[in-house]
């Protein structure tokens, strides 16, 4: 779908999409939420229950999901490394597709946002030693971030074979393709940024050396899963996780331009938060992004259905994501459709716990 049938056909958010190889029933798009209730990184049944009752999102991303033990930076996030996690993953799918749901498992490597207390007392791995400022939530509790090590070159396509095992396993558990985080001050956006990667190598210093990581994860996962089953998140005017770049409208745009060739299944971008801007953020403007981007094109960042429905008439975006919206309301499609209220978010319960704040959210009628 070419960009000038979506601006002549007029979107609305419950309008049908083509993202990929699938037809989407609306725009709506569950964002990847961290909810961490995935003890010893493996999901749960609580957590097919909570994925089931969104099915009727246009597209699910799933919760940031490890590549890799190296990658884990969070106690009870789910992986996609072994075959306990790919058989847990496989009743989530299901249940989804049973609910005529399509769901992509988003790929995680948290880079220096870690600790070594989840890596056997090893750093964690990051472009370049620099430690983050603030704490990471280690197993025992918060901890000040330390200094992480930076990966050596010969390591690098290792991580890539990583990246294209979990892909594997992706699909191998029933999703329907796979979104690249390379958003939020994580492992390959800490390699985009000139304030976390000050390599001397040919992964450090140019647009093109920067963006080369990234590039080379996605040529991989495309070799895997087709391009039209391969998403990426990136946040252009993110500083969370203490992160920042001499000229970020440089390399976002340089990096859209790569990827405008590949004819991908969409890019996701991260709008400028609050606390972005609060903390200094060079905003790069949607109207900026979208110009150097001719795919799909998937936006969040604390959208409500008014500010949605604006930014899909202005064409610069092509669906919307709603992150707090869907952990409070699983049939949030349904609520916009008929202009219901909103259950309110308990923030208190975001993040851990049981079925509270999580899979108790009443839908329309109940």
């Amino acid at each position: 779908m070419t960009l000038e049938s979506k601006t002549l056909s007029n979107p609305t958010l419950l309008s049908p999409i083509d993202i990929g190889p699938y037809l989407l029933s609306n725009r709506l798009v569950m964002a990847p939420l961290t909810r961490m209730r995935a003890p010893e990184n493996c999901p749960t049944d609580l957590m097919t229950t909570y994925y089931e009752q969104r099915a009727s999102a246009g597209l699910i991303i799933s919760e940031a999901t490890t590549i890799s033990t190296q990658g884990v930076g969070y106690p009870a996030t789910p992986g996609i490394y072994n075959a306990s996690q790919v058989h847990a993953w496989k009743k989530i799918t299901e249940a989804v597709h049973a609910k005529s749901g399509h769901i992509f498992m988003q790929l995680w490597h948290v880079g220096r946002i870690s600790h070594p207390d989840f890596h056997n007392g090893q750093l964690p791995v990051a472009p370049s030693a620099i430690a983050p400022k603030g704490n990471a939530i280690s197993p025992s509790g918060m901890k000040a971030f330390v200094t992480p090590r930076a990966l050596e070159t010969d390591e690098i396509p290792g991580i890539i074979e990583d990246y294209k095992t979990a892909a594997k396993n992706a699909l191998a558990a029933g999703f329907d393709g796979i979104e690249i985080h390379s958003a939020n001050g994580y492992l390959l956006d800490e390699f985009l940024r000139d304030g976390t990667n000050k390599r001397t190598d040919s992964y450090g210093g140019s647009l093109e050396n920067r963006t080369r990581f990234l590039l080379e994860v996605t040529d991989a996962l495309i070799s895997i899963c087709g391009a039209d089953r391969v998403g990426i998140r990136l946040s252009p005017s993110g500083t969370f996780n203490d992160m920042s770049d001499s000229n970020p409208e440089a390399i976002f745009v340089y990096l859209l331009k790569q990827l405008n060739p590949l004819d991908l299944a969409y890019v996701h971008i991260v709008d400028a938060l609050e606390g972005d801007i609060r903390h200094g953020a060079n905003v790069i403007s949607l109207e900026t992004l979208r110009a150097s981007y001719n795919g799909t094109l998937i936006v969040c960042g604390g959208y409500d259905q008014i500010r949605a429905e604006d930014v899909l008439a202005k064409s610069l975006a092509d669906a919307v994501a709603f992150g707090q919206l869907y952990i409070a309301n699983p049939d949030l499609a349904e609520r916009f459709k008929h202009n219901a209220p909103l259950n309110t978010p308990d923030v208190s319960s975001f993040y851990g716990g049981t079925e509270k704040g999580y899979t108790d959210y009443p839908s329309l009628g109940e």
